[in-house]
């Protein structure tokens, strides 16, 4: 890891980390105070997905739905309008409405197969877009002459990666340059992100294996049909085992790759002094461990 103790990290002249965990447990958050504070550049992992690696599809979309309406595909074919998509920091939806959910397309649902691109694209972009992270390590060094980088990632960076493989090329790519910080939540945590999912169900990034295992054990159920399925109540079924199948997999990234630090604490934090208090604490937790 780049710092090997507390006092490693508090000398630090240039501070880079990289925050993963469930959607909802302070990643973007704490970035943010970071960013506000003036020392520390904000790598929005979402964001480049986005703007980067899935505007065209995105913005092909969008397309795609106006040229079913006659006068907006008129104005579409001589140039007249331009449509795209207006992703920021803080509203990331054209990304997750891109992706979409599996079902009946009457209830707004993909068919399975277009879902399964869908999740390609975004796995493939993802990837990249994490793979970016030296490049804008050295980008806010050298141009932006910010002395700190945070990385702040998806939930679904556990799905491509094997944490229990040493030369994991993701990995052992990341920790080359950030320190890995898993925030991990509570039982009340997890209860509170399931109450949040049940009244507002967003698109999510599966593993390929387990998307495959969770559409054949719902379509298993009696009275479902590929093309009946409610794509909300498909992913609220699936939603409460994403987060045990992805828990084990954070777990093991933390132990073999980085520092855990609890959602609480993190939620506590204020500002820079108290950031680096949690994580001086959270690598003299892990230096007496091993």
């Amino acid at each position: 890891m780049l710092y090997s103790s507390p006092a490693d990290w508090r000398t630090a002249k240039n501070k880079r980390v990289l925050f993963f965990a469930m959607s909802g447990l302070g990643k973007t958050y704490v970035s943010n105070l970071l960013r506000d504070g003036g020392d520390w550049f904000h790598y929005s992992i979402d964001y480049r997905i986005g703007t980067r690696y899935m505007g065209e599809f995105i913005a092909d979309n969008a397309k795609r739905e106006a040229m079913k309406v006659p006068f907006l595909r008129d104005l579409l074919m001589s140039d007249s309008i331009y449509i795209g998509s207006n992703i920021t920091f803080d509203n990331l939806d054209p990304v997750s409405t891109y992706l979409g959910k599996p079902g009946d397309p009457s209830k707004g649902g993909l068919p399975i197969e277009a879902y399964h691109r869908r999740q390609n694209q975004f796995r493939q972009a993802e990837i990249r877009a994490l793979m970016d992270t030296g490049h804008f390590v050295e980008r806010a060094q050298d141009l932006y002459r910010y002395p700190h980088f945070i990385c702040d990632t998806g939930g679904s960076i556990c799905e491509w990666v094997d944490p229990e493989n040493p030369e994991d090329p993701l990995l052992t790519e990341l920790s080359r340059h950030c320190l890995l910080v898993w925030i991990k939540g509570s039982d009340a945590h997890t209860q509170e992100l399931v109450k949040r999912f049940d009244a507002n169900p967003k698109p999510m990034a599966y593993q390929p294996t387990f998307l495959d295992r969770m559409w054949t054990n719902y379509l298993a159920q009696p009275g479902q049909a590929a093309e009946t399925v409610d794509p909300d109540a498909f992913v609220r079924w699936t939603f409460a085992q994403a987060l045990s199948h992805r828990q084990p997999l954070y777990q093991k990234m933390a132990q073999n790759w980085g520092i855990t630090v609890d959602a609480d604490d993190m939620a506590a934090v204020c500002d820079g002094k108290d950031f680096d208090t949690v994580i001086a604490d959270a690598l003299g937790a892990r230096c007496q461990t091993f």
